[in-house]
């Protein structure tokens, strides 16, 4: 493999880590109709056994361009991983763009020539002329068997790097790869570990967060700090590099703490967790319960709940009254309220939430009224206006928003927002 000097990135540490690259090939990849599963799997693998992935490249159906793509991703990493292009018809030609690469011919192998042909026999197919061209690999490289498919990857050395070209075949690709490439790559990649922790927030946009973290996200460090948003929602994950995974765990936790003294109360959970899934442990471990009474989001609220395993021992009722008339007659709202205020205000979802408690007999109701669009808003009420109320003991309280974006987007953004309500009333 040679030695580890030369070798990968500079970290913060001062040391040199080996890193990763990941080109898949295919004209169905940039149509915007074939999402690209395969290099998400393969990162995930690499990063389990403390490759860093450095760059990912997608590329069309030609030579020079797949050539050119491995050339420059060959500057970037130490470990190239290709998938697609390994097939027998005029448009696979991977094995030509890394012929093409390390300045060599094909070379037709009579072994994997005679394996093909077994194999099409077994399968009673009559193997046309095209798949000859399944067992040529480039001169110095070798085959990785493809126990799953007909075309055999191809493992080669160029320029103190190690290339790795498999199936674009999802199936055969993850076998392949897990079954003869990472047993290769976990040696290789020894002494080196990545942890990684995420850390889930609500309540604040990705720039207050990231003023409110100062240098945390900047590159170059380690750990890295990256951030992703969705629905309102902001993962913090850190990532550390260290020779072992102790270390880098250790170098996580110190991180994490710096980033919760910062953020207090918008860190709701780590890891994958929910909104729904945060707010119903805390439900469940103060044998509290709650109801739920939505206009606008249709039962999504309910629905978000529900999706959590368990959340019978907490959730008690759930009414959707889309219209005045349901709002009344099973909320009890009063309809010279609706008729004053309109169904959107707060008055009708601090109603609403005051009758889904009454109703239930539920620690904690919520409630959620607005106008989601595309329609049906004014200058004084906008698309995207949407008040929530939560009753409970305590009193009831309401409170007001406006969401920009599309139907969809406002929707959950209003159920994520109202379960955020609830939790920092439960100190979660």
């Amino acid at each position: 493999m040679g030695s580890r000097g030369g070798w990968g990135r500079k970290h913060a540490m001062n040391r040199a880590y080996r890193t990763a690259g990941i080109i898949s090939i295919g004209n169905e990849l940039l149509s915007g109709r074939t999402v690209d599963t395969n290099a998400a799997y393969i990162a995930g693998r690499l990063r389990a056994i403390g490759l860093s992935v450095v760059c990912t490249y997608g590329v069309a159906d030609e030579e020079p361009a797949i050539r050119r793509k491995l050339a420059l991703a060959m500057e970037e990493a130490d470990v190239l991983l290709i998938t697609g292009g390994l097939g027998p018809t005029d448009d696979d030609l991977t094995r030509q763009g890394i012929a093409a690469l390390l300045g060599v011919d094909l070379v037709l192998h009579e072994d994997l020539l005679e394996q093909l042909r077994q194999l099409f026999e077994r399968r009673g197919i009559v193997m046309v002329r095209k798949n000859e061209v399944q067992a040529c690999i480039p001169q110095g490289a070798t085959a990785i068997p493809n126990e799953k498919g007909t075309a055999p990857g191809i493992r080669t050395e160029f320029g103190g790097k190690l290339l790795y070209a498999m199936p674009g075949v999802p199936g055969e690709m993850r076998h392949m790869l897990d079954r003869f490439v990472l047993p290769e790559l976990r040696q290789y990649s020894a002494g080196q570990a990545i942890v990684v922790k995420r850390l889930r927030c609500f309540g604040a946009g990705e720039s207050t967060i990231a003023e409110m973290i100062g240098d945390a996200m900047q590159r170059g460090k380690n750990p890295l700090v990256n951030c992703t948003v969705h629905a309102g929602v902001i993962t913090l994950e850190i990532v550390a590099m260290a020779p072992e995974p102790a270390e880098a765990d250790s170098m996580t936790v110190g991180e994490e703490q710096s980033l919760r003294a910062a953020l207090g109360h918008l860190v709701y959970g780590t890891g994958d967790q929910t909104l729904a899934e945060v707010v119903g442990e805390c439900l469940a471990r103060n044998g509290r319960s709650l109801a739920v009474a939505e206009s606008c989001t249709g039962g999504l609220l309910a629905s978000l709940i529900t999706d959590i395993p368990g959340s019978s021992r907490y959730f008690t009722h759930g009414w959707v009254t889309y219209s005045n008339q349901a709002k009344n007659t099973e909320l009890q709202v009063p309809a010279e309220m609706i008729d004053k205020h309109g169904a959107v205000s707060g008055q009708v979802a601090r109603a609403m939430a005051e009758g889904a408690r009454r109703r239930s007999g539920a620690d904690y109701a919520i409630a959620i009224t607005g106008i989601a669009g595309p329609g049906g808003g004014s200058e004084q009420k906008p698309v995207g206006l949407v008040y929530i109320g939560v009753d409970s003991r305590d009193g009831a309280e309401t409170s007001r928003f406006i969401f920009s974006s599309d139907r969809t987007f406002v929707r959950l953004r209003a159920a994520q927002t109202a379960l955020n309500i609830l939790r920092l009333k439960l100190r979660i």
